[in-house]
């Protein structure tokens, strides 16, 4: 293999904390850090290059919040940070880059108010506007996880696709926060499918060895939270991977 997978942890923001949840549910939430800061630095640290930073206040409340914590990481460590998480005009989107976002991810913005993503995909362009595409048995979730809708995953991501989109994020919510693996299936259909979507798998990465099987079949990108902050993946474990020569006989 030429190019690996690309490790991307995730930073998931609540009253300024680093936390995860456990299939979105905010009342099953577990505080990892107070000082998000400080694991960004640890990421840098272990040569990870991005990271994915979500606003999980954002999200609930529906515009940007957590901009300055952002915004610190942005200009205190040197990750590529695509920010999610309650992006709903064209206002928000501007306090994001302006606060020193790469890239934005959108999900319910995409479901539920197509035109204004669109025109953010004509301004920004495909490099900085990701389409966020969580699934729930094979249909796209919205608003933190707390709608499902009818939209299969498939063909919103390939409608999407026909408007330019490029790089996807894609969550099983099932899984997520579960470390019960990912959804190889999922994003193997996604991939034969729509061979030109750069995907970016989510959701129930529990050890080194999922991501080296997501690896194998070619994913482009990982996000990866919990199995992180429980150490059932350490910092060393990805520094190793990262720095190792591609194409290695028997990697």
């Amino acid at each position: 293999m030429t190019k690996k997978i690309e490790i991307i942890p995730a930073i998931d923001l609540i009253d300024g904390k680093c936390v995860r949840l456990s299939q979105g549910d905010y009342n099953l939430k577990t505080i990892y850090n107070e000082n998000p800061l400080e694991v960004a630095l640890m990421f840098e640290d272990a040569g990870i290059r991005r990271l994915h930073l979500v606003d999980l206040d954002g999200a609930k409340a529906r515009h940007i919040v957590n901009h300055k914590i952002l915004e610190t990481i942005a200009t205190k460590t040197s990750l590529v940070v695509d920010f999610g998480g309650g992006l709903k005009s064209d206002e928000d989107l501007r306090i994001a880059f302006e606060s020193g976002a790469a890239m934005i991810t959108g999900g319910s913005i995409a479901v539920k108010e197509r035109e204004i993503f669109l025109k953010w995909l004509g301004k920004y362009g495909s490099g900085r506007i990701i389409l966020g595409a969580d699934a729930k048995d094979g249909k796209i979730a919205v608003s933190g996880w707390l709608e499902s809708t009818e939209l299969a995953v498939i063909k919103f991501i390939s409608d999407y696709q026909k408007q330019g989109i490029s790089k996807v994020i894609s969550t099983d919510i099932s899984r997520d926060g579960m470390l019960s693996g990912p959804s190889f299936e999922l994003y193997s259909e996604i991939m034969e499918t729509l061979p030109g979507v750069e995907i970016i798998a989510s959701g129930g990465i529990a050890t080194m060895n999922d991501i080296l099987k997501l690896d194998e079949m070619g994913v482009p990108g990982v996000i990866t939270g919990k199995a992180i902050y429980e150490n059932k993946i350490s910092l060393k474990e990805i520094e190793k991977f990262i720095t190792a020569p591609t194409s290695s006989p028997g990697e």
